[in-house]
């Protein structure tokens, strides 16, 4: 039954099941994050299912060489900023996919009722908060998924919005005109001062409600639940100009996005908000009645640190007596290092998105233009964080190199593999990503050689970082109608070893780490440094845990095979000692041994190939 008010919500009766416990580490994770209406839409045929059966019904046909630019590109490029088609029940005919790669949790990009009159196919202009938007499913589908994802051993992480609805009320703006050709309009920008509006808006974006409590908008006009109508759950301050400035960035729109009114007050004295209580209900009701995991809070950075506190502690306390000790709140806070480092000891949140440095610096490490010591640096001791590295980093921060936003790129965006060096080393990337601190997490179609990338003079680039995974209109390659769930794509399948490995290797998930000195000539060692603006070498770290040692090493030459010796533990290896190659790009070289010699302490030499991976024991 349709819910109009959270009052309307029997607890008792909700509650009335079993619920999947939380994971013991969640560093022990591998976690994959697709957007819903880009990822399945369950129409693809020749994919394997849940057992590994090939699927033969189906209409989509997988995606072969020479598809690529089949589709006009200005009628690809429209396409792919509406509504695509992707489902929860795509998501569902692909756990055996996700499974075999190696993923144990998914993300999903937010899935509630969108505003009718916008293609928000990304789901962050929410009009009703306690209901799914039809375009993904429905209730029971989400329920569906999330049972069927447990039984197969994954954990299902839900994106959801706090700071702001959609777009689901007009401002009548009296002030900052804006001369447009002959005439002109007003520009609802911030400046501290709450404008006058116009009224909540109907299913065809006309302000033809009354701001305030209505009845005859219900289901898609104005936002629901009816707690949210309410004048005084928004902030009503206009669009954030400065995206910096304090306490614009936390009080504005984002863009059309209506700022809800959280409440007032210190971090550890918050007065919330009618409007933020309600909210904390509506997300409740959905961890209640799915029996989610976890929650990725958007735009942590624009919200007050006690609403962010508040809810971390309300959804604590709600899940631990559902019985999930560790339900997993992840935070995506820009900024920087400082403000997430900050964000996480002021408001009890679990963990950072990593989108910042952490990105651009995993990724142009792998290409050759960074410093390897830039990317390690994050993760060591300092007196920026205080914290022991390898407790802290290896669960409070999600890393990942892809995203369907990449801020830090501004106007020009791109994927990993948008150029021919990153096809060629994207298994390096994602092998770093995996393999050092941290609980890594895919963008989906990076295992697939999804190449999007902006193009400066088309507004809202990010919509080519946004291919789908089932082809639909927007296929990846600037193709339609051929889908890329491809098992034996050269990056699905070594992928999945290297998953494999860590999933069985608990020092390559716990274990503090260390960028390893290298020398070509077996005398002199330093840690890898660019010459000339370029790096072309042997990237090589260790984990260790208690006292096991495990070296991982990459090659950041796409072209040709590099040699050096690289740097071990000294009070953990002895001369004479050997090392054995658990995985290697070049499948000839697994089980092969190494010895450990008397140089920097100790050391062993290796041979990795072009883009080449190696993990050694």
């Amino acid at each position: 039954m349709a819910i109009r008010s959270v009052s309307d919500i029997d607890w008792q009766e909700l509650t009335q099941r079993a619920y999947t416990a939380s994971p013991v580490a969640w560093e022990d994770q591998v976690f994959y994050f697709m957007m819903v209406d880009r990822f399945s839409d369950g129409k693809e045929k020749h994919f394997r299912d849940l057992k590994g059966k090939l699927v033969e019904k189906g209409s989509t046909p997988p995606f072969q060489p020479g598809d690529e630019g089949s589709a006009e590109r200005s009628a690809w490029v429209e396409a792919g900023r509406a509504w695509c088609g992707g489902t929860l029940r795509g998501i569902e005919s692909k756990l055996g996919y996700l499974k075999r790669l190696g993923v144990t949790a998914i993300w999903i990009s937010p899935i509630l009722q969108q505003v009718a009159f916008q293609a928000t196919y990304h789901g962050y202009g929410v009009q009703d908060f306690l209901a799914i938007d039809p375009h993904f499913g429905t209730e029971a589908d989400l329920r569906r998924l999330v049972d069927r994802a447990h039984a197969a051993g994954i954990y299902v992480i839900l994106d959801i919005i706090l700071n702001h609805s959609g777009n689901v009320f007009a401002y009548q703006p009296d002030r900052y005109w804006v001369q447009d050709g002959d005439s002109g309009y007003f520009d609802p920008r911030w400046d501290g001062q709450p404008y006058p509006v116009a009224g909540f808006n109907d299913p065809e974006g006309a302000p033809s409600f009354p701001f305030g409590a209505v009845e005859g908008a219900w289901p898609r006009g104005a936002v629901w639940p009816r707690e949210l109508q309410d004048p005084d759950a928004f902030s009503r301050k206009g669009r954030i100009s400065s995206w910096d400035y304090d306490p614009e960035f936390r009080e504005g729109d984002f863009c059309d996005l209506k700022d809800i009114h959280q409440g007032q007050g210190e971090a550890g004295a918050y007065a919330p908000s009618a409007a933020f209580l309600a909210l904390v209900d509506c997300y409740k009701y959905w961890i209640a009645s799915a029996d989610l995991d976890g929650y990725r809070i958007d735009t942590v950075k624009h919200m007050d640190l006690g609403a962010t506190r508040l809810f971390a502690s309300m959804i604590r306390e709600f899940t631990q007596n559902l019985g999930k000790e560790r339900f997993f709140l992840l935070g995506e806070i820009t900024g920087g290092r400082e403000r997430a480092f900050d964000t996480l000891e002021t408001t009890g949140l679990d963990a950072a998105l990593g989108i910042d440095d952490i990105p651009d610096k995993l990724e142009y490490l792998v290409k050759g233009y960074r410093n390897p010591a830039d990317y390690f640096g994050l993760f060591r001791n300092s007196l920026l964080v205080n914290k022991e590295s390898h407790v802290w980093f290896r669960d409070k921060v999600v890393t990942l190199f892809d995203d369907h936003d990449q801020v830090r790129k501004g106007k020009v965006k791109a994927r990993y593999c948008a150029r021919e060096e990153g096809g060629k080393s994207v298994l390096a990337a994602m092998a770093l990503n995996a393999l050092t601190l941290g609980i890594p997490c895919i963008y989906y179609g990076s295992e697939q050689y999804f190449n999007g990338a902006g193009e400066e003079d088309v507004d809202g680039n990010d919509v080519f970082l946004r291919e789908c995974m089932f082809g639909g209109p927007f296929g990846s390659r600037q193709s339609q109608g051929r889908h890329f769930f491809n098992e034996d794509s050269p990056a699905f399948v070594e992928l999945s070893k290297v998953l494999g490995l860590r999933a069985e290797k608990l020092t390559l998930r716990r274990g503090r780490q260390y960028l390893r000195p290298i020398s070509g000539n077996g005398s002199d060692f330093g840690l890898p440094e660019m010459l000339g603006g370029e790096l072309r070498s042997l990237v090589a770290w260790s984990r260790i845990f208690d006292r096991q040692e495990i070296l991982v090493a990459i090659n950041t030459d796409c072209d040709r095979a590099r040699t050096a010796w690289v740097t071990l533990d000294a009070g953990l290896r002895a001369v004479g000692d050997t090392l054995t190659c658990l995985y290697s790009t070049d499948p000839t070289r697994i089980g092969q041994r190494v010895s450990v010699e008397a140089r920097n302490g100790r050391a062993v030499l290796l041979t990795l190939p072009a883009a080449g991976v190696e993990v050694w024991e």
